[in-house]
């Protein structure tokens, strides 16, 4: 099966996600990659892309961003204003309603992290795209689904077992990144344990890259 991720697919997938136990996409809690990345960076403008329920939005503003968070699904920021509001840092956070594919920030961040977003257009593609909105000197960090044997066969939508379609390799996410331009900070693969739906603990196949913009 083919997934689209076009806006309705995203309205749909937010509004199943509301109101579902603790532990859901909804409550769950910022991708552990996103602290161990930004350690030592010196808070400044962020811009998480495809922000869902706002856990690494949340984090960033706890932490001394300046966060724009933006999403194709009004649900999802919904939500993630929600529980910005019940955290405390809302007023802090600017939230957009935008398709990434098309949408131009007036600024560059010193930070653009995406944890697991997926787009319309291919996901390279879209990693390629964020990647311009980066400041000189500033940090893009990618979070994303690794490319398995188990992703090569049919897809099982957007969780625990993604589409091929919106997974990768690491290989073509570092080749993407032109070395005169980025320094590669980190290029890792990781396996965790998480805990599903019905309370089973599976495994996320994860593809961690980070990398600085050249001055």
């Amino acid at each position: 099966m083919t997934h689209s991720f076009d806006q309705a697919y995203w309205q749909q997938h937010w509004q199943q996600t509301h109101g579902e136990r603790p532990g859901s996409m909804a409550g769950s809690p910022p991708n552990p990659y996103l602290a161990q990345e930004t350690l030592g960076l010196a808070p400044g403008t962020a811009l998480d892309a495809g922000c869902g329920a706002g856990a690494e939005a949340i984090w960033l503003v706890s932490h001394g961003w300046q966060v724009t968070a933006a999403d194709i699904s009004a649900d999802a920021l919904a939500q993630a204003a929600d529980r910005a509001t019940a955290d405390g840092p809302a007023e802090t956070i600017g939230w957009v309603e935008a398709d990434l594919t098309a949408w131009e920030p007036d600024m560059r961040f010193d930070l653009v992290t995406t944890h697991y977003a997926h787009p319309t257009m291919p996901q390279l593609a879209f990693y390629q795209r964020i990647a311009d909105w980066v400041t000189p000197g500033g940090t893009l960090l990618i979070v994303g689904h690794l490319h398995t044997p188990e992703t090569t066969g049919h897809g099982h939508g957007h969780g625990h077992h993604p589409p091929a379609e919106a997974t990768v390799t690491l290989a073509d996410i570092t080749a993407g990144l032109d070395a005169a331009e980025w320094e590669i900070v980190t290029a890792e693969e990781h396996q965790r344990p998480v805990t599903g739906p019905g309370g089973q603990t599976v495994t996320l196949h994860d593809v961690v890259v980070r990398a600085t913009r050249r001055p």
